[in-house]
């Protein structure tokens, strides 16, 4: 799936659809792009998908990771891989608790160390345009689970 913003409202948006569509038992996405991207904006769309205040998720870059309960007794993990040196790193940080069955684990820098998370996953690439307000957003699935949640949040998106 690929879409354009044009706002950072429209990116929180299109974070907003993709809790909408998350399957029950929770799932990973991998959020890429350079920095300033948009994807702390994205997350926080995410987040308020699942009932969270916005502002609630900052980015997790010096904490690592962020857990916030759902109303709806699911969870949201925001976690930021940037300042990690070394996949070993992932574990001793909650690695494990953030792959629990029902968490939604959003991952910035996901692609430092992708062999550390799970096979089926979704890959959100977020990068700016020539516009300082675009963003172009593309979305791959690797497995059955991420299939279906990125064929239920295009549904929804279209």
């Amino acid at each position: 799936m690929d879409r354009e913003s044009h706002s950072t409202e429209t990116t929180r948006a299109l974070g907003r659809a993709l809790a909408q569509a998350a399957p029950p038992e929770g799932g990973v996405i991998a959020l890429l792009g350079d920095l300033g991207a948009g994807k702390t904006v994205f997350a926080q769309g995410l987040g308020q998908g699942l009932g969270l205040p916005p502002e609630l998720l900052t980015s997790p870059t010096f904490v690592i990771a962020n857990e916030y309960p759902t109303r709806e007794g699911r969870r949201l993990v925001h976690a930021d891989l940037y300042r990690l040196e070394d996949e070993g790193e992932l574990e001793p940080a909650g690695l494990l608790e953030w792959l629990a069955t029902g968490t939604i684990l959003a991952v910035e820098w996901g692609d430092r160390f992708p062999e550390a998370l799970p096979e089926d996953r979704l890959e959100v690439r977020i990068a700016a345009g020539a516009d300082p307000d675009v963003r172009r957003l593309e979305a791959r699935a690797s497995g059955p689970v991420s299939r279906g949640w990125l064929e239920a949040w295009s549904r929804l998106c279209d």
